[in-house]
């Protein structure tokens, strides 16, 4: 299905260094990254350009956007996210989303990469030595640093800083004009190898999901779809909130199957039974 055919990818941060390797090799693509597309127009981490819509509907618009000034009828974008952690609260992660689009077969496959492998991290400096001591921090110079005044002000960011000597005079700069400054990590994907890495991971699982065909119309991205909780209780028998299943599903024709959780268990145990232990 995909074998010899040109699949763009929609980015100007360089990501196509570690997503080409995998797609190609597994897909059989030719990858293209058209040196015109402008990738920030969708939102900028640093906020100058605001990102209005979820991270998802961010990469599907970069997709399609991309589709249409190119031409071709395959194309992959990406997003990402930094914050807490969904369920760990104050760890930081990395989350990142792909999605491919396929106009000659009418398919759209999507896979996140939730991660807690991320420098993600921002201080207030009013010291070069402050600066200095989070840099190191950072992993830099390996990876880049950003240093504007403070987090509301967007007129005088300083990006992709990655040379001592840049990361000196900014700073010093910034400390003589405002007695302090802040300094973040660069998350965009040509200044962050930890993310890189992350992208890569979401590489892999794109291709695993290509993969996976459907078993009645053999669409790829055959895959789980939602968990089904109601694992009987081993001494009421009523359903727990415990997964029991899987339900996979074919986006593209609606084909299902059920799938037992991997857990193994036919019963749950009563503590976690609503009933006998309210």
């Amino acid at each position: 299905m995909f074998t010899g055919r040109t699949l763009v990818i929609a980015t100007m941060h360089e990501k196509e260094k570690v997503l080409a390797p995998i797609l190609e090799q597994a897909l059989g693509v030719v990858v293209f990254v058209p040196a015109t597309f402008n990738s920030d127009r969708f939102g900028t981490f640093t906020g100058e350009i605001p990102r209005d819509a979820s991270p998802l509907e961010t990469a599907r618009a970069k997709a399609e956007t991309v589709l249409m000034e190119t031409g071709y009828d395959l194309a992959l974008a990406s997003e990402g996210s930094f914050g807490p952690h969904p369920i760990i609260g104050i760890v930081p992660a990395n989350e990142e989303w792909l999605i491919l689009i396929d106009k000659k077969n009418n398919i759209e496959v999507v896979v996140r990469e939730l991660s807690t492998e991320t420098n993600f991290d921002g201080r207030i400096c009013k010291s070069v030595d402050e600066v200095l001591d989070f840099s190191n921090a950072a992993g830099f110079p390996e990876h880049g640093l950003i240093i504007r005044k403070n987090k509301n002000d967007n007129k005088a960011v300083v990006k992709g800083i990655r040379t001592t000597e840049e990361l000196l005079k900014t700073a010093n700069d910034f400390l003589e004009r405002d007695n302090e400054l802040l300094i973040e990590t660069d998350m965009r994907g040509m200044m962050n190898p930890t993310r890189m890495k992350v992208i890569a991971a979401a590489g892999e699982k794109l291709v695993k999901k290509l993969k996976s065909l459907c078993p009645s119309c053999e669409s790829p991205g055959y895959d789980v779809e939602e968990i089904i909780s109601g694992l009987p209780c081993s001494d009421c028998g009523l359903p727990t909130r415990t997964p029991k299943a899987y339900l996979l599903r074919c986006k593209k024709c609606g084909y299902e199957t059920m799938q037992d959780f991997p857990k193994g268990n036919t019963t749950e145990d009563p503590m976690y039974c609503d009933y006998c232990n309210p």
